[in-house]
């Protein structure tokens, strides 16, 4: 028998709003928790995420390998991303993922995002003032999760805003909290959207 946290139908209705936004085109993006006995949770491969519930998710090891009794179902191919922040951010409990257009296009051939005097980074981890440059990593696209993981490891101190880029692909926020994964999702593609204007 399947028994699911209850904090799963309510990340469930998080992730229909931000398909409904425009985050999670076709059957894109990831998400995953973990509960309150430190399990992990990742949403399965595949999925329409404008009809995402609690049984969306399923339950992996920090190494990402499916634990009974989903073991008939397929985790999302980037789960581990999911298990490369869990492991360099322990007290990381919510991971999001967007394909939101206008990071996309800001970030076209670009190895780090720039921004300096919106309000809006104050949405970032630590970030008191519209006065401080902030700057979030690119990393180049691949199909093999370790490779993202090695530029993750090497540009550590640059994720302190708990968020970073994947060119031509979308990005990942993830926070000790489901408010806090969201506000900086929000934030950052409210930034990527203004920049994008203010250069094109």
């Amino acid at each position: 028998m399947k028994e699911f946290p209850a904090f799963a139908a309510e990340f469930a209705d998080c992730i229909r709003v931000l398909h409904h936004q425009g985050h999670s085109p076709a059957t894109s993006t990831n998400y995953s928790f973990k509960d309150d006995a430190d399990r992990i949770w990742v949403s399965r491969s595949g999925i329409d995420k404008s009809r995402c519930s609690a049984e969306d998710f399923i339950h992996i090891d920090e190494y990402g390998k499916t634990l009974a009794p989903f073991e008939h179902m397929t985790p999302s191919a980037e789960t581990g991303i999911h298990c490369a922040i869990y492991e360099m951010f322990p007290e990381t409990r919510v991971i999001l993922h967007s394909h939101d257009l206008y990071p996309v296009l800001f970030a076209h051939h670009k190895n780090t995002l720039h921004f300096e005097g919106f309000e809006l980074q104050k949405g970032f981890p630590s970030v008191s003032t519209h006065h401080d440059e902030i700057q979030i990593p690119v990393f180049p696209n691949s199909q093999v999760m370790h490779d993202i993981k090695s530029h993750m490891e090497s540009h550590k101190q640059a994720l302190r805003y708990q968020v970073f880029m994947i060119e031509k692909h979308g990005f990942y926020t993830w926070g000790t909290s489901l408010f806090e994964a969201k506000r900086i999702l929000e934030s950052f593609s409210y930034l990527c959207k203004a920049s994008w204007y203010l250069t094109t």
